[in-house]
């Protein structure tokens, strides 16, 4: 274990001694303008093998039957009670990306809303999907893939995976498309990912001292403004050639991330360590119950009596004060961290202990 241990802090450390790479603008800005829009919509999945909503508890799967029968020329007497065992209700979402033409096909995900038990072998009837506007912007239909599989008879069952959620590849058709303008006018603003003034000027550098003085300037951390040619076919290919500039980007923030469900903690290379003493103790209480049975004498007409005995018992393990000297990578301060000999859990309450006493230079954030 302990050659284990080394060799990791070996890869962090040599990885925090690498040197920042150049990313591409691509990867650091997005174009203002140029983004997806979620799509939404109701519908109906039907085929199914017996796995559907039950229609007592779920009244909208009816309700849409109805309703969906009625539009076709189907009219049912009134207070007919529809039993359906092959019906469920679902959501179907979709993302539209930027420049999606009439005609183009997207893939759905389609989540069960009801109570159905599996959508396996489904078929989704044809669904308007609606943007934030409410507008419909495509039409779904298709057979669902369901990643999932799943048995049950004589009370006992067998599920793989999820069932009441899956898929259909280029199931909706684009129907009206969302225009989205490259720039306002004579300028692209570029919008970077996170905000960095570092950052920000290093790429209008990099703008400049490839398309000339004056082409960007940053208007702030995270926008940059940049002077592009007003035809299209040409602010295109401009746009083509600068998104492809290597840049490289300012340093990131000091950050660990705490997961207090899991005990996961993961830290940048920026984490510094600044020397602290640490004791760390483990209490654990150890409830144990005996039974105990009162057998009363032979001929003596009494009854046996049943009765536990709890003991109690609380164990506090000795912690040693540890001193932890400052660490100016992240492999030094891991190595620091497995010197106080604590488990992942134990480590979230020690770092958090390390921030409020000001030894650890970095923002901690619990997810």
């Amino acid at each position: 274990m302990s050659i284990r241990i080394t060799g990791i802090i070996a890869l962090l450390a040599a990885l925090a001694a690498t040197p920042a790479q150049a990313d591409r603008i691509k990867d650091l800005a997005s174009i203002q303008g140029v983004r997806n829009n979620q799509l939404v919509g109701y519908g109906i999945v039907v085929g199914l093998d017996g796995t559907g909503d039950q229609t007592t508890q779920t009244p909208f799967t009816v309700q849409s039957i109805l309703s969906m029968l009625r539009n076709m020329g189907v009219n049912l007497p009134p207070g007919t009670n529809l039993q359906l065992k092959n019906v469920a209700a679902v959501m179907v979402t979709a993302n539209l990306p930027p420049f999606a033409k009439s005609g183009q096909t997207l893939d759905v995900t389609v989540s069960s809303m009801g109570n159905a038990k599996s959508l396996r072998g489904g078929t989704l009837l044809m669904t308007p999907l609606k943007g934030a506007d409410s507008q419909v912007y495509a039409m779904a239909q298709g057979s669902l893939l369901v990643g999932g599989v799943g048995a049950s008879s004589g009370g006992s069952s067998v599920q793989v995976n999820h069932l009441s959620a899956g898929r259909v590849p280029a199931g909706a058709t684009v129907e009206r498309a969302v225009p989205t303008d490259v720039g306002q006018g004579e300028f692209v603003n570029l919008e970077l990912n996170q905000a960095d003034f570092t950052t920000a000027t290093r790429m209008v550098d990099t703008i400049n001292r490839n398309f000339g003085a004056g082409t960007a300037v940053a208007l702030d951390g995270r926008m940059v403004r940049v002077n592009a040619p007003m035809d299209n076919n040409q602010r295109i290919a401009f746009i083509s050639r600068m998104e492809n500039l290597s840049v490289n980007p300012g340093e990131d923030i000091a950050r660990v991330i705490l997961n207090a469900r899991t005990g996961s903690i993961v830290m940048n290379k920026e984490v510094r360590l600044d020397t602290v003493a640490v004791a760390h103790g483990n209490l654990s209480v150890v409830i144990s119950s005996e039974p105990l049975v009162s057998q009363p004498n032979a001929f003596s007409q009494g009854q046996t009596v049943t009765a536990d005995q709890a003991q109690i018992e609380i164990k506090e393990k000795k912690g040693e004060l540890v001193m932890l000297k400052a660490g100016v990578s992240l492999g030094e301060v891991v190595k620091a961290l497995n010197a106080v000999g604590a488990s992942p859990q134990d480590l979230l309450a020690i770092l958090q202990a390390m921030k409020a006493a000001g030894a650890l230079k970095a923002d901690l954030e619990i997810i």
